[in-house]
Formats: C-alpha cells, sequence, structure tokens
C-alpha cells in the first residue's frame, strides 16, 4: 500500500513539473549575435597552379641519309631562324648519282627522239605501200616504251636529287638550339639525331590542375602568369579530357595574350593565378551541424542554418544565397537551427 501511494503521489506531480519546464524552455534568452549583407561577405578567392612554358614545337632532327658528316654550323644555346642550315653530309656520292640518273635520261630522250623519227617516216612509207601495216604498229609500240623508259628515268633523277637535298638538314622553323649531337667526321645513317630544337615565338604555358577548379578556370575573366615578379596575361587554349593518375589532375595549356611571340623564354617555371569568378563564403563564417557545413542567416528574429553542398573545412565555400539575405558573422559557432537572436 505504501509503494502505490508513492506511486500515485509522483503520477500527480508530473504534470505541474511539466506546466513549470514548458515555460521555461520558452522563455530561453535570445542570443546575441552580429549580421551583414551577404555582398559585404562573399569574397572571389584566388587560385594557383604551377606551371612551366614549353615550346610549341621540340623538334629532334634526324639524318635521313646515309653519309660521313662534314661540318656542322650551330651551336648549343644558339638561335636559328627557319630554313638556315644545320647540317652538311658528305654530297659527293649523291651528285654521282644525279649525274647517272641525269645521262639515263638524256639517253631515254635521244632514244624517243630516234622511234619517233622513224614512225613519221614508215608512215610515208605505209601510205606509199612500201611498208606494212604491221611494221608501222611495231613503230607505234617502239615509240610508246621509249616515252615509258623517260618517265622512269626521270622519276630516278628526281629521287637522286632529292637525296642530294637531304644530305643538307635545315632548321624546319625559328627555334633555339637545345642540344647538339653531330660530330664531325662521324658516319651518320636515317634516324641518327643531330640536333634538338624548341621553337621559338608561339609558346605555350602548361599546368596540372584539380578536376574540382576546372570550371572556374574556364570562366575565370582573368588569367595571369606569374614569374620572377612578373605577370604576363594567359589565355586558355584547351583542358585534356583526361585525369592523371596517382596526383588526379588534368593538364591544360595556354597561351599568352600578347600574340604569336612568347614574352617568357620556353623552360621558364612559374606559376598560374586567377580569381574564382562565382562567389565564395571565408571559412571563418562556416560552421559544422551534424554532417553538414553551412552558415547561418537571419529570418526575421531567429537564425536558420544553410547548408553549402561541397563545404569542406578550413576552406572557403562557393554561395548562391540571394543578394538580400544578411550573414551571421559572429556568435554563430553556439546557434542552433530556429534558435532566438537579436
Amino acid at each position: 500500500p505504501a509503494a502505490l501511494f508513492l506511486a500515485c503521489l509522483l503520477l500527480a506531480a508530473l504534470p505541474a513539473a511539466r506546466a513549470q519546464t514548458a515555460p521555461a524552455a520558452a522563455k530561453a534568452p535570445a542570443v546575441s549575435i552580429a549580421t551583414e549583407p551577404i555582398s559585404a561577405v562573399v569574397i572571389h578567392p584566388q587560385r594557383e597552379i604551377a606551371a612551366s612554358v614549353i615550346p610549341r614545337n621540340e623538334s629532334r632532327i634526324s639524318a635521313e641519309v646515309t653519309g660521313v658528316l662534314r661540318r656542322w654550323t650551330v651551336e648549343a644555346g644558339s638561335t636559328v631562324s627557319k630554313g638556315e642550315v644545320l647540317v652538311e653530309i658528305d654530297p659527293a656520292d649523291f651528285r654521282l648519282a644525279v649525274q647517272q640518273a641525269q645521262a639515263a635520261v638524256d639517253g631515254s630522250v635521244a632514244r624517243l627522239k630516234q622511234a619517233e623519227q622513224q614512225r613519221e617516216r614508215s608512215k610515208a612509207l605505209v601510205a606509199q605501200g612500201f611498208f606494212s601495216q604491221e611494221a608501222q604498229a611495231q613503230r607505234d609500240t617502239e615509240v610508246a616504251l621509249q616515252r615509258s623508259e623517260l618517265a622512269a628515268n626521270r622519276a630516278q633523277l628526281a629521287t637522286a636529287q632529292r637525296q642530294l637535298a637531304k644530305a643538307t638538314l635545315r632548321a624546319p622553323f625559328a627555334a633555339s638550339v637545345m642540344e647538339r649531337l653531330a660530330q664531325t667526321g662521324e658516319v651518320v645513317t636515317p634516324g641518327s639525331v643531330l640536333y634538338v630544337l624548341a621553337e621559338t615565338g608561339a609558346a605555350e604555358v602548361s599546368a596540372k590542375i584539380a578536376p574540382a577548379d576546372v570550371a572556374g578556370l574556364r570562366r575565370a575573366r582573368e588569367i595571369v602568369f606569374e614569374t620572377r615578379g612578373q605577370s604576363y596575361p594567359l589565355r586558355l587554349l584547351r583542358v585534356g579530357g583526361t585525369v592523371s593518375a596517382p596526383a588526379r589532375t588534368q593538364e591544360v595549356r595556354l597561351r599568352f595574350a600578347s600574340g604569336a611571340a612568347s614574352p617568357v623564354p620556353p623552360g621558364s617555371d612559374g606559376r598560374v593565378l586567377w580569381n574564382e569568378p562565382q562567389p565564395h563564403l571565408p571559412a571563418q563564417v562556416l560552421v559544422r551541424r551534424g554532417d553538414a557545413i553551412g552558415v547561418f542567416v537571419q529570418q526575421g528574429k531567429v537564425a536558420r542554418f544553410v547548408a553549402l553542398p561541397g563545404a569542406q573545412e578550413g576552406r572557403a565555400a562557393a554561395v548562391s544565397l540571394p543578394a538580400g539575405t544578411r550573414l551571421v558573422v559572429r556568435g554563430q559557432a553556439t546557434l542552433q537551427d530556429g534558435a532566438a537572436i537579436r
């Protein structure tokens, strides 16, 4: 009986306790905070990636014929113009081959001329009945054969002349000589690398970028290459379509906005800089609530938590809130969603 009486007493006291607790909770004091319009808080963070200037063409100039290297003309570190002679291979054998092919052409021309004259004479004899039609057909065949022989010999002459031209190697474009491998007196064969040239003028900037930053780079209004205290405007050329492992980056190529001539020599290192075009909120106004990272905004006299997709602790986060939003910039660390504020 005593236990039953105690239980009844507790049940009777419970509603009174609830009635006392509810007003206390409803009367929780408003949290003192500070707010600012979102337009005064947003930033456009600067991004940077390591980059280097590379030539558009870096060619290994190789021998195309077999022979003894007679002379080379430029040393490593020099600059050459398009068409400038780099190497001469002994041309004696190639000149003899040209002379031989020319003689064969001359002989073919003489034989063709003789065959054509004989054919014309035989036509007159056929008309007079002194020459048969079969014999005339044979004359026509001889002329056709001589013409074929002349065409073959002319092709052989063109080949010999081309081989002679290949004995002299010329720069395919204006370039800087990166390496000279040619040595006077050595025997070279087709494929032997004699020079390494880097094209001057139309250089490009190469860099590796995280896939998450590609969209911002594409939309950036201004991109610059910074090296040795100098900045040069850039324009985006292309973004590689594959992500390299294990760095998980994509290659981007950019060119100098100044025009065809590069203001920075190939091989220079620096960094590519640009500002994110999308507004971001600084890391100090972000808070974590549960599994989400976001910010508190003012809605009347209460604070509301707004999660920001993709936000990371310690980094500015992209935001797309309305321009009139007032953002809690002080006191947000202790706030809960729906808390009264003042």
